[in-house]
């Protein structure tokens, strides 16, 4: 699962932020998830009128919706998240920028538990950690559809 391992399975912009939580004290990794918070961007205008329309993630407390677009080979996610929910934006925030500029093949290789190795499970209830498990399959899901649209 480790980036260290040379696998391959992590975007290396994913493995920057891993490594940036590993190094972190276990208040320190709740801050770092409140600064990622901040900077999930805003749906795009040019996507509002998808907002209702957008994948949920229903395993999450708060409601998430979820959308990708696939460019030039590489997919890129948007989040409908609301600012009430700062933990599921924190890592919604994570996720899009660990995975910029990934392929949908990468995506898919993203192991299932990657958040283990940022120490998470030591700040976080298993609930919360159940919702950041599922925003990732909800992700792996776009991507497989991705990949199906160019195959059809």
């Amino acid at each position: 699962m480790s980036e260290s391992n040379g696998s391959g399975a992590i975007p290396a912009a994913l493995a920057e932020i891993i490594a940036e939580f590993k190094a972190a004290d276990d208040r320190e990794k709740l801050d770092l998830l409140l600064e990622f918070s901040d900077e999930l961007p805003d749906l795009p205008e040019r996507l509002e009128h998808l907002r209702d329309e957008m994948l949920q993630v229903e395993e999450c407390q708060a409601p998430v919706g979820i959308h990708a677009e696939k460019q030039n080979g590489h997919i890129h996610f948007y989040f409908a998240i609301p600012e009430s929910a700062p933990t599921v934006r924190g890592f919604a925030s994570i996720m899009l920028e660990g995975t910029q500029d990934a392929t949908p093949e990468q995506i898919l290789q993203i192991p299932a538990d990657f958040y283990l190795e940022m120490g998470l499970q030591r700040v976080l209830s298993p609930q919360r950690l159940n919702g950041i498990g599922a925003i990732l399959a909800y992700m792996k899901r776009l991507a497989l559809q991705a990949m199906d649209a160019n195959a059809a």
